[in-house]
């Protein structure tokens, strides 16, 4: 799956103060570049461009796309172009601000794409869509919410689906000869007996705040079903007030102070991936975390996945709760756009590219073969053969039946409020604030 240093998580604090008319100038060195490719924008020449993440091994299904692609299409050709994650958020913010984007834009929707569509700098693929039925039936329906911006399709989903997995260390439980939780409530009970044994119950990178916003993206879920979000997404006023988010976010202070993660959670960064070595070493007991996480414990951890011990499922219900126990969090998909300066010609080309290249058999291979799985419906008829093959089915099942699949929080907002909920987050796990509070300073940048 994608690793933490390739995963869109971090996009938000590069893309934070980088205005939509800074100059493509400052963009700096462009990164790796497809051969014969430059890092031309939407101006450059008759073909496409495409700009997307370097980083192996998603990089070369990634590429593996367009040169099919180009090989099947000789007179309307995309040149790739790729870069490092960070140079990446850097430039894409800055050459869609200086109307130099590159014909297709890669991204993960929701608030960011949202600045795109209110500056007027990507297409609006709805009556494309309407017209290429077919090429939306295959995917995933829950992947086109982080694509819609006020009714309307801004984006084409592609690539793979990454929940947020409640992941647990079997034999930490055989150790106190429990189960896994099946609600809130057995959460809350597990905690005391796993503390007695010198067992962490939760293991938490709280350092890297986006970690903690998960556990309120689930809560809020399993209390009050999507509402609560849709509300705050939806500019309501005085959103955040909601009794059932006070609710949640103050049975989210009762587990912290029920000592229900590794002490010092605070100063653990996700980017080092302590919190999983906490895991699959035995010193935490369960890790709410992305499904992408699951490639790097396979790699580092040793045989705790191909051994069995690692165990996953869906965060449970919530005692009295009304959200669906179907429902998830986290990325729905990645996303192309189509900017709005590119010509007619280059357009075309990104179409066609939508239509017969997106997800073609041999991308849907690549995705399967590095143990993710792509947003394609029946993709889990190919898993048989994969080494990954029952934690690709648990995932696939996962999203594929999702009653609703929200977008993680901080990618839904905008940067500006996407900022301060993480810092009101990270305040609301250390107890330094109340619920109210939190709802208080939250509701001052609905809409911002």
């Amino acid at each position: 799956m994608e690793s933490r240093n390739t995963s869109r998580r971090t996009f938000l604090s590069l893309s934070m103060g980088v205005p939509l008319g800074a100059a493509l100038a400052a963009c700096g060195s462009s990164g790796p570049t497809r051969p014969g490719a430059g890092a031309t924008g939407a101006s450059g020449g008759s073909g496409a461009t495409y700009w997307y993440l370097s980083g192996m091994p998603q990089e070369s299904v990634r590429t593996g796309a367009v040169e099919r692609f180009n090989k099947a299409n000789p007179n309307g050709q995309i040149t790739g172009t790729t870069f490092q994650n960070d140079a990446y958020k850097t430039k894409i913010k800055t050459a869609i601000g200086a109307g130099q984007a590159p014909t297709l834009i890669w991204g993960w929707g929701g608030g960011t794409l949202r600045s795109y569509v209110q500056a007027g700098q990507v297409e609006d693929l709805t009556p494309w869509f309407s017209q290429n039925a077919a090429v939306k039936d295959r995917l995933f329906p829950s992947s086109f919410g982080a694509a819609t911006i006020d009714g309307k399709i801004y984006a084409m989903p592609c690539e793979t689906v990454q929940p947020i997995i409640l992941f647990y260390n079997k034999k930490a439980f055989e150790q106190i000869g429990a189960q896994p939780p099946q609600s809130w409530g057995d959460i809350m009970d597990l905690v005391p007996k796993f503390n007695a044994k010198g067992i962490a119950p939760f293991s938490l990178g709280g350092q890297s705040r986006w970690t903690n916003m998960m556990w309120l993206e689930f809560l809020f879920d399993r209390i009050s079903g999507p509402e609560v979000f849709q509300a705050v997404f939806d500019a309501e006023k005085d959103a955040w007030s909601n009794p059932t988010a006070i609710d949640a976010l103050t049975k989210m202070q009762d587990l912290i102070k029920a000592n229900g993660f590794i002490k010092g959670f605070s100063s653990i960064t996700a980017d080092s991936n302590a919190d999983l070595a906490l895991l699959y070493t035995g010193k935490a007991a369960m890790m709410l975390h992305g499904s992408w996480t699951y490639g790097t414990m396979s790699t580092d951890g040793g045989d705790f996945v191909s051994g069995g011990n690692l165990g996953f499922m869906n965060f449970p219900p919530v005692d009295g709760g009304k959200g669906d126990p179907s429902n998830t969090v986290g990325n729905p998909g990645q996303y192309l756009s189509i900017s709005s300066k590119a010509s007619d010609a280059q357009k075309e080309i990104a179409k066609k590219f939508f239509t017969t290249g997106v997800l073609d058999a041999e991308e849907v291979k690549g995705w399967i073969n590095i143990g993710a799985v792509p947003i394609l419906k029946g993709a889990d008829q190919q898993f048989a053969g994969s080494k990954d093959a029952a934690w690709q089915q648990f995932v696939y099942g996962i999203a594929s039946n999702a009653k609703s699949f929200a977008q993680s929080w901080d990618q839904a907002l905008s940067p500006t409020a996407a900022e301060v909920l993480l810092d009101n987050i990270a305040k609301l796990f250390q107890l330094s604030i109340s619920p109210q509070q939190f709802a208080t300073n939250m509701n001052a940048v609905i809409g911002k």
